[in-house]
C-alpha cells in the first residue's frame, strides 16, 4: 500500500451550515500534486438507529429527503451532538423520530458514504427492548413511522422510495447480525 500523500497546506473555503468546505494541497509519494476539496461533516458524526420492535418487525420513517426532493423511507438518523456519545444519541434520535426509547443498544458498524470527498461517519445502532418514550424533535412537521418485517428485505428493495446507501447497508448487517445470533 503507498503511503499516504503529504498535506502541504489546508484552505477554510466556505460554510454552508450543514458542510464546511475545506480545500487540500497534496503531494504524493510519485511526486504528483493535487488540490482536492472536501466536505467536512459533523466531527462526531451521526448516527443510524435500527429499532427492532420484535423479533421479527423494525420501525423504518418516512421523512423529506431535500437532495432528492422527495419522500423516502429509511431507519432514525441524526447528528451526535456534543456532551453526547453514540449510544445516547441513538436513543434520543430514536425518541424524538419514532416515539420510542431502548432498554438495549448495540453498536453495529461505522459506515462512511462518500470517502473521496465526504469526512464523515454514521455509526448504525442496533435497538432492542423498546419502550414508549417520547422527545420533541426539531423536524418540521410529524414523521410516519412504518413497520417492516425483517423477512421481506426484498420488497423493500424494489421500492422507489427505500434508496439510501446507509438504510440498504443498515438493513443487511442487522438481518445477518440478528441471524448469527439465532444459529448459535
Amino acid at each position: 500500500m503507498p503511503n499516504k500523500p503529504v498535506v502541504r497546506s489546508r484552505r477554510f473555503v466556505k460554510d454552508t451550515g450543514v458542510f464546511r468546505v475545506e480545500e487540500m494541497d497534496l503531494k504524493f509519494a510519485n511526486g504528483e500534486t493535487r488540490v482536492y476539496q472536501r466536505l467536512l461533516g459533523s466531527s462526531r458524526g451521526a448516527v443510524m438507529v435500527v429499532p427492532l420492535l420484535d423479533r421479527e418487525t423494525v420501525l423504518l420513517i418516512r421523512e423529506y429527503a431535500a437532495g432528492m426532493d422527495r419522500y423516502e423511507l429509511g431507519f432514525v438518523k441524526g447528528r451526535i451532538e456534543s456532551g453526547e456519545d453514540l449510544l445516547e444519541a441513538a436513543n434520543r434520535e430514536m425518541q424524538e423520530e419514532v416515539g420510542y426509547a431502548a432498554r438495549r443498544l448495540d453498536p453495529v458498524r461505522s459506515v462512511t458514504v462518500a470517502p473521496g470527498y465526504l469526512l464523515h461517519s454514521t455509526h448504525i445502532v442496533l435497538a432492542r427492548g423498546l419502550y414508549a418514550k417520547r422527545l420533541p424533535g426539531d423536524e418540521p412537521e410529524p414523521i410516519e413511522v412504518v413497520p417492516w418485517k425483517l423477512n421481506e428485505l426484498d420488497s423493500l428493495l424494489q421500492r422507489d422510495d427505500f434508496t439510501e446507501s446507509r438504510s440498504i447497508t443498515a438493513f443487511y448487517l442487522v438481518r445477518e447480525l440478528l441471524a448469527r445470533e439465532n444459529r448459535n
